[in-house]
């Protein structure tokens, strides 16, 4: 799978996506992951990203010659697959597990990271496919959460996670908060693990998990809750 970022500030996005798993993975060709310096493609001599907003009002808007011209460029990169364009904006639709899940099944990428008071309307118009927001707050860029979504989707790529069951049996993918864990030594500062997990009993090990998922996922994530009870119904008791 190809990753392109249409950004300000390639070296941030580099520094956090070349490290650890990602970085593991496109050192091993499983994935491709390319910033692109938007201010490479401005035509002024000044190297001029933005400008003002028509009608007035505050700070400064990403302009549209440089991006689209940057986007053009890295279209003819890409070549044949399945493509989609992301801009990440706070007017977005909220990323979770079930949209990385969905982005993973393209062959290519593209995300643009805005800056300032946003960019002009024309270039979302012109070459993005779909807003998508990580969450209701503000920062100061669109770098960091184009960083959370490349790494969201770049592990569910075959190859990428040494095991698939990872994919399944986590926090959120499996639809619950995870459970608490625990490893050596068996007791820390007069704190013990819990007994069912050194007993070699992997049935009742299993049991003990799922209940206490099942227990912060209803005081933590009441809303996964119900989801989950929807999914998986509990069985009827059997009359006596």
């Amino acid at each position: 799978m190809r990753f392109d970022i249409l950004t300000l500030f390639p070296e941030l996005v580099n520094s956090v996506l070349g490290e650890s798993i990602i970085g593991r993975a496109q050192k091993n060709g499983i994935i491709s992951v390319f910033t692109h310096n938007i201010r490479d493609y401005t035509t002024n001599k000044h190297k001029k990203v933005d400008d003002t907003p028509y009608g007035g009002g505050k700070g400064m808007l990403m302009a549209t010659q440089p991006i689209c011209d940057c986007f053009d460029a890295v279209k003819a990169m890409q070549g044949d697959g399945k493509s989609r364009v992301i801009y990440v904006s706070p007017r977005g639709r909220i990323f979770n597990h079930s949209v990385a899940k969905e982005l993973s099944e393209y062959d290519n990428l593209t995300i643009l990271c805005g800056h300032y008071e946003g960019i002009d309307q024309r270039v979302i118009d012109e070459i993005v496919d779909e807003e998508i927001s990580i969450g209701d707050y503000v920062l100061t860029g669109g770098e960091l959460p184009a960083c959370i979504i490349v790494d969201a989707v770049a592990r569910l790529v075959d190859g990428v996670l040494s095991d698939e069951i990872c994919h399944e049996d986590e926090s959120i993918a499996s639809g619950l908060l995870e459970y608490p864990q625990y490893t050596r030594p068996p007791v820390f500062r007069g704190k013990a693990v819990p007994e069912v997990l050194l007993s070699g009993h992997h049935q009742n090990i299993d049991a003990w998990r799922l209940e206490r998922s099942l227990e912060l996922t209803r005081e933590r994530r009441p809303d996964l809750y119900e989801e989950y009870l929807r999914a998986h119904p509990p069985k009827p008791k059997k009359k006596k």
